[in-house]
């Protein structure tokens, strides 16, 4: 099943709507945001963005909680051991919630049981970028780089293992004749150090993983994910105008509760980001890091997720990749 952004997008402004009645959490609570990865990346951003515009909203503490580690998914553990209170949020894109329950043997969690979405405020894109040092303009230049003389060119980052921009890395090398190689990271931000470092050529995530370091020069984005050009990188073209088709959906952040979390505790934030990213500073903020940027009630969310996890859940069954 395939969700267009004109589909999603009425969604977005519908569940807006929707969830603009406020609402407040108990007196004296701190609401945690679980966050996957380490501090200094794209999420870790979006979480502390977010944040501060909930403590506004609630009226009450809002605090980020980095447990990185396995691309995410020691945060999810953490969000279904965690209290059904409603004050133990997960901050997360697609890769724990759709992608890790399908390449993981044991994920130590399901979502479908664990979890119940709270609400969704972005959707994103990834992209394929190139360090400073790599001398590649586009990404043309990219591949006839890679198949000249030298070693070691092939290696690309990826923030976590068995990830989307894993299996960029892999399709890429298949469909341009490459032998390149995934070399997965511990969230996104040791593997920019890395391409800022020039210690590895390439790299593969989101977009608002590079386009600050893309604007300051300091690397390349040569290519994105989804149906037409970013309005950040109007000059950057899609993979489909690159001839690798197949990554039309986008991915989204969310944020989800553990099991059992009463609509009573979830309303009141779903609610708060509704009226938080109608707010024109944080929108500006997110967009500018290459976000689409709206909020989808519980229900369009968890719709949201189970479209995405069917769409990758028929990519990786006939790649003929093997849980591991």
């Amino acid at each position: 099943m395939t969700i267009s952004r004109r589909h999603f997008q009425a969604a977005l402004l519908g569940a807006a709507a929707a969830l603009a009645a406020p609402a407040t959490l108990a007196q004296g609570k701190t609401l945690k945001l679980l966050v996957g990865f380490p501090p200094g990346g794209g999420t870790d951003a979006i979480a502390r963005l977010l944040a501060e515009r909930l403590r506004d909203e609630l009226g009450h503490p809002v605090v980020v909680e980095n447990r990185p580690g396995a691309g995410g998914q020691i945060a999810a553990q953490a969000l279904k051991a965690a209290p059904a209170d409603g004050l133990t949020l997960f901050l997360s894109h697609d890769h724990s919630i759709s992608i890790l329950p399908l390449v993981t043997r044991n994920p130590g969690y399901d979502p479908a049981q664990d979890f119940v979405p709270v609400a969704g405020f972005a959707t994103f894109v990834n992209a394929f970028a190139v360090s400073g040092g790599t001398p590649a303009r586009t990404f043309a230049e990219y591949v006839q780089w890679v198949q000249g003389p030298g070693k070691g060119k092939g290696s690309v980052g990826v923030p976590a293992p068995a990830s989307i921009p894993e299996f960029l890395v892999k399709l890429i090398g298949e469909k341009f004749g490459l032998d390149l190689v995934a070399a997965p990271y511990r969230g996104s931000a040791p593997m920019m150090g890395d391409m800022l470092g020039n210690q590895i050529a390439a790299g593969t995530g989101s977009v608002p993983d590079f386009i600050e370091n893309h604007r300051a020069g300091k690397l390349r984005v040569l290519g994105v994910l989804g149906r037409e050009r970013q309005a950040v990188l109007p000059d950057v073209p899609t993979f489909g105008e690159l001839g690798l088709s197949g990554f039309e959906d986008v991915p989204y952040y969310g944020l989800f509760a553990p099991r059992g979390t009463p609509a009573s505790a979830i309303e009141p934030v779903a609610a708060a980001v509704a009226r938080a990213v109608q707010q024109p500073a944080l929108r500006e903020q997110l967009t500018r890091m290459g976000l689409a940027v709206g909020a989808v009630g519980p229900a369009q969310l968890g719709e949201r997720e189970r479209a995405y996890t069917r769409v990758w859940a028929e990519i990786i069954r006939t790649k003929g990749f093997v849980p591991q």
